[in-house]
């Protein structure tokens, strides 16, 4: 089968669909990271209490509770990562038995599509899995670096290279941190891209609502509304 005879298996709905979705986590993704200061997401918000933790990391005798939080911070990392994998390999598990899951699609959708229809449908939802692994993985290990950073950090506060290195830590975290809420972002998108296997419409809603979910918790949430307020 040619590839202008695969690509007519799908209506031009599906493509504007999966160009939606695509587009939509792109954007919702590059709005959170660099929103402005004037509307400021919880992601940012919480990246500046991150410099400032490693601020105060400095003065805090002994550092146990630091050492917990990022221990814990690198257990999600994995925990999310692990998690990715094995609904990776549900994923291709699928892809090599989608007569069960056509099946399943029909009784859903009436709809007599070819298995390959069905195949790349479950290829949208793994690869939107791969990237949130790939970014866990390395959230994971940007998070080890931390440690080592704030390891090295003196013991005396008034060395004049604890602060320096404290703030290095800090940006480490941050960027750890940012790598994490992508991985999150794109298992939030595998979700929505589930939808595809009702139809484009389907896929379609779903990009919306995740978008509106998103947006919601980074910019109109209580927990945002907390960190907004003034510490006096």
């Amino acid at each position: 089968m040619s590839l202008t005879e695969r690509l007519s298996l799908f209506s031009p709905l599906d493509g504007v669909a999966v160009c939606l979705i695509i587009l939509a986590w792109a954007v919702i993704g590059w709005r959170i990271e660099f929103a402005s200061p004037a509307r400021p997401s919880v992601s940012g918000l919480v990246a500046q209490y991150r410099r400032d933790w490693m601020v105060q990391f400095v003065a805090r005798d002994p550092r146990i509770f630091d050492s917990a939080i990022l221990a814990t911070l690198r257990q999600g990392a994995s925990f999310f990562a692990s998690a990715s994998m094995i609904a990776i390999g549900g994923g291709m598990a699928l892809l090599g038995n989608t007569e069960r899951l056509r099946g399943v699609a029909q009784d859903l959708t009436q709809s007599s599509a070819p298995e390959l229809v069905w195949e790349v449908k479950i290829l949208l939802v793994v690869l939107f899995l791969a990237n949130a692994f790939l970014k866990f993985v390395w959230s994971h290990r940007l998070f080890g670096y931390c440690a080592v950073v704030m390891a090295s950090v003196p013991n005396d506060p008034n060395d004049p290279t604890a602060l320096p290195r404290a703030r290095k830590a800090g940006d480490i975290n941050i960027s750890a941190a940012r790598s994490f809420n992508r991985g999150l972002r794109s298992v939030y998108f595998a979700l929505g891209a589930l939808a595809w296997l009702l139809g484009p419409i389907s896929l379609i809603v779903a990009t919306l609502l995740t978008v509106f979910v998103l947006y919601r918790r980074e910019f109109a949430s209580h927990s945002r509304s907390v960190l907004m307020q003034p510490d006096s």
